[in-house]
């Protein structure tokens, strides 16, 4: 059944208006107090009923009911994100969705490492430095350079819940002659308080022959006005240390098949490193992810996945006993092959003890 609107559009004795379009749609019009069909030009408005499920805004038929719009809306720091501290920083708020939280009511880990690519990208794609690349410059874009990460470290100190708004701060230095670092800290919006901490570093990789590339001095160049002496994690709380290989015979739990999706793709043409997270956890035992909390985690990308790839993903548990926490080494790997994709390691507070 048709929904009974009205619209006022105005009018004045010199506008022409026809009626021959509301036809074939039912409209009645009504001019002026006394009723009849006179358009009388003492009446600034002409009421126009119609028995349609269209409205009209500026002009243009839309589907649904008409609202105001916020004309300021689009600069909103939610959507954009904006710079900050001259520029070397870049800012950017989130309200956590209901689909980001697991179980417990908080948000994921894989919601966190999400929404720390999405401001890296975001931040990228603000400088005026975007080329046509998924987070590449321009000189990159030029010569088919991607970027790969090679490692990243997280710290939390608190989870955000469903409808808490969190506030990333990111930016970029160099590591080394041929990497990239880029740190992010995670505050709540309404304390201020930093949550959740975490850095990694980034090298560069030809989008065709898939080998791994030195930074051309063009790129450096876009890239050094960017780049902030400030890290997000203090030297002496990193972790620096080497992860361990896991092997059939050290792991206390295998869980095999773990095949790509289409969705599990990126725009570089190769599983999303977020992806990686979700699979390491497949192979934790479910009374862990119920009485535990990950407190940070340390990955190493060894190797690219395609979607073509079946994975392992093997894990081994050490308690911790003293501090009623776990520290577990995990390792993803191709089937049949057993070549290394990401290894990683974590640390697990129980939630009666320490972590909201």
């Amino acid at each position: 059944m048709a929904l009974l609107q009205s619209a006022a559009v105005p009018f004045n004795r010199d506008s022409l208006i026809s009626l021959e379009k509301y036809e074939g749609l039912g409209a009645r019009v009504r001019v002026g107090f006394g009723g009849g069909w006179k358009l009388r030009p003492r009446r600034r408005n002409l009421q126009l009923v119609l028995n349609t499920n269209v409205e009209t805004i500026n002009g243009k038929k839309v589907n649904g009911v008409c609202v105001e719009r916020d004309t300021n809306l689009m600069n909103h720091e939610f959507l954009l994100g904006r710079f900050a501290e001259e520029r070397f920083v870049f800012r950017q708020a989130y309200v956590i969705r209901s689909y980001e939280i697991g179980p417990d009511q908080t948000a994921t880990m894989e919601t966190l490492m999400n929404l720390l690519q999405e401001t890296a990208l975001n931040h990228v794609a603000k400088s005026g430095v975007a080329g046509g690349g998924f987070g590449a410059t321009w000189e990159m874009s030029l010569r088919k350079l991607i970027w790969v990460v090679t490692r990243i470290h997280v710290q939390i100190d608190k989870y955000s819940s469903w409808g808490d708004v969190v506030e990333i701060d990111t930016w970029v230095d160099a590591a080394g002659k041929n990497g990239m670092r880029r740190d992010w800290i995670i505050r709540d919006y309404k304390s201020q308080k930093i949550i959740t901490r975490a850095t990694s570093t980034w090298a560069i990789m030809n989008r065709e022959t898939r080998r791994l590339s030195k930074i051309p001095d063009e790129v450096r160049q876009e890239l050094q006005p960017f780049y902030l002496d400030r890290a997000a994690i203090a030297i002496e709380n990193m972790d620096t240390k080497n992860i361990q290989k896991l092997s059939d015979q050290i792991a206390n739990r295998i869980r095999t098949g773990l095949a790509p999706r289409w969705s599990d793709m990126d725009a570089n043409q190769h599983v999303n490193n977020v992806k990686y997270i979700g699979w390491i956890l497949e192979s934790m035992p479910v009374n862990v992810l119920e009485d535990y909390k990950m407190k940070n985690i340390t990955l190493e990308y060894r190797r690219e996945c395609r979607q073509s790839n079946v994975l392992e993903s093997l894990t081994t548990i050490n308690p911790i006993t003293k501090q009623q926490h776990l520290e577990c080494t995990s390792l993803l790997r191709m089937e049949g092959s057993h070549a290394d994709i990401v290894r990683a390691r974590s640390l697990w507070h129980s939630k009666k003890h320490t972590l909201p």
